[in-house]
């Protein structure tokens, strides 16, 4: 190659001539894409042959299987979870088998194989990765019985190369993002989660060694390894079958496969069906207390993981179920006002107001019309009034169901957390009994360890301890990140494990569509 560019170089040097110069140039294109300097196909059939020890395969050329492989994209297509990345990766490539040019012959295949068997310790099924067809496959090609034919060799090296693509990937993905999205399941789900992209699928076709790349992606916190432990060791839950707390350890791997947790050195974190909330620093909880979250679809129990059916992965929240979520809590608001929501308007305020004239005024309402505060409320027919005319909105005060200080962070859902004038309900067990807003049990200390003791923190105390009229805004110095999970089993500290009923319904629904993929 250099010393093509050498030899136009010199052309151009001794001569003026334009013309010169212009095929000079012309011929640099050609030389840059000459094959010369590409690297060069494989020798498929000799490579082949020496990996199974079948001279059958001598007779395959590069260009006869690129054919199959083709067909083979077609005819399997159904098999197939990426077929456009992998389409894409392999038109890229001259349709060479790499995969099984590269790991055939070191028995690297064969690991991935035990692997993908192995994916029962993840809860997940090993059908998903299509594992006994791969290992059918491994075995027919070393098989000289079972290839005896140059077409034998071509339909089941493409089949293979294929399947094991499509299996190392998804078995890649899965235990580096998770099987599923749960933006794709869950209706009210509006944390960020990573997923894999197409470079990030191509990146498995340049592992050099499959074994140190496999052990590399297994999962390794400390909260993942000890379930998987309970479930290779059939742990039972109290009151569960074998098979629900197998089941209930699955869709809880399958959560801690998602790339959706906190990174940051301080956030806070509230766990819906365990109605709890963690402020938390350096990985360790520094202040823990009780919530009360909204009202689920299932808290009577009546789904279970005990029976499922196919209308059990779709996703029907309840009205008032607080959503999963990530956001910044940048600011307070202490004596706050309540900006009722139209749903819990339309639906309560109203009715309560049809019923009785003075409600509103009872409850410290206002009622707003167009931007306008109405000034007798009372005078308005509420049992004929339109739903979407008016507003409302409740004043501080100690019937505020605010109570003293609320703490906001952007969101679609207008949820917040927040203090609260009914404090029997931190009482009960079952804690699903707001109307989406999470109510805390300690507001005041938590906001000390948002704000720290500094002179923020002393307005908030003297601000909740004298009630005003006026609410008073309060930002964050530094903004503090806030996720409302939804995990049903963990392992604590001591390392106990901890089970919590499935309030919304959501492990049923994660699990009718992991159940799915076995037919996908």
């Amino acid at each position: 190659m250099r010393q093509h560019i050498y030899f136009l170089y010199m052309i151009t040097k001794i001569t003026n001539n334009k013309a010169l110069l212009f095929v000079a140039t012309i011929a640099l294109a050609f030389i840059t894409v000459i094959p010369g300097c590409k690297k060069s196909k494989s020798d498929l059939g000799k490579e082949m042959a020496d990996a199974t020890g079948n001279k059958t395969f001598k007779d395959m050329t590069n260009e006869g299987f690129a054919e199959a492989f083709k067909k083979a994209m077609t005819d399997n297509k159904s098999l197939l979870t990426y077929p456009d990345v992998i389409k894409s990766y392999y038109a890229e490539n001259d349709y060479e088998p790499v995969l099984v040019l590269n790991h055939l012959k070191n028995e690297d295949l064969q690991t991935l194989s035990t692997y993908l068997d192995n994916s029962t310790q993840h809860g997940i099924n090993p059908q998903i990765f299509r594992a006994d067809s791969i290992k059918a496959l491994l075995a027919r090609i070393k098989d000289k019985k079972a290839v005896k034919d140059v077409n034998t060799a071509y339909t089941t090296l493409a089949k293979l190369e294929l399947l094991t693509a499509n299996s190392l990937i998804r078995y890649s993905n899965a235990l580096q993002y998770g099987l599923i999205s749960p933006r794709k399941i869950y209706q009210r789900y509006y944390t960020e989660t990573k997923r894999p992209d197409s470079t990030s699928m191509k990146s498995v076709f340049a592992v050099k060694e499959l074994k140190s790349y496999l052990d590399s992606i297994q999962p390794k916190s400390a909260q993942y390894k000890a379930l998987q432990k309970a479930l290779t060791d059939k742990v039972q839950a109290p009151g569960m079958t074998p098979e629900e707390s197998e089941r209930y350890f699955a869709v809880n791997l399958e959560r801690l496969r998602w790339k959706n947790k906190p990174d940051a050195k301080k956030y806070v974190i509230v766990n819906i069906p365990d109605y709890r909330l963690d402020v938390m620093e350096n990985g360790k909880s520094a202040l823990n207390m009780k919530v009360c979250v909204g009202e689920g679809r299932n808290m009577d129990k009546e789904v279970s993981l005990v029976e499922y059916d196919e209308s059990d992965k779709i996703d029907r929240p309840f009205s008032r179920e607080t959503p999963q979520l990530g956001s910044l809590i940048h600011s307070v608001q202490v004596n706050p006002v309540w900006n009722i929501p139209k749903s819990i308007a339309s639906k309560e305020i109203m009715v309560q107001a049809a019923n009785d004239p003075y409600y509103l005024d009872n409850e410290n309402i206002d009622v707003y019309h167009n931007g306008q505060k109405v000034d007798d409320p009372e005078t308005i027919d509420w049992g004929s009034a339109s739903k979407n005319e008016y507003e409302f909105k409740q004043r501080p005060g100690d019937g505020n169901a605010l109570g003293k200080i609320k703490f906001l962070f952007k969101n679609g859902s207008s949820v917040y957390l927040h203090d609260t004038p009914a404090k029997n309900a931190f009482n009960q067990n079952m804690r699903a009994v707001s109307h989406g807003c999470v109510r805390v049990e300690q507001p005041q200390q938590l906001a000390e360890a948002l704000f720290g003791n500094g002179d923020k923190y002393k307005m908030i105390v003297d601000k909740m301890n004298n009630p005003s009229s006026t609410p008073t805004d309060i930002a964050l110095p530094n903004k503090v990140p806030v996720y409302l999970t939804y995990v049903t089993c963990w392992v604590d500290d001591s390392g106990k494990i901890q089970f919590r009923p499935d309030v919304y319904g959501l492990d049923v629904v994660l699990y009718g569509h992991m159940k799915k993929l076995l037919s996908v």
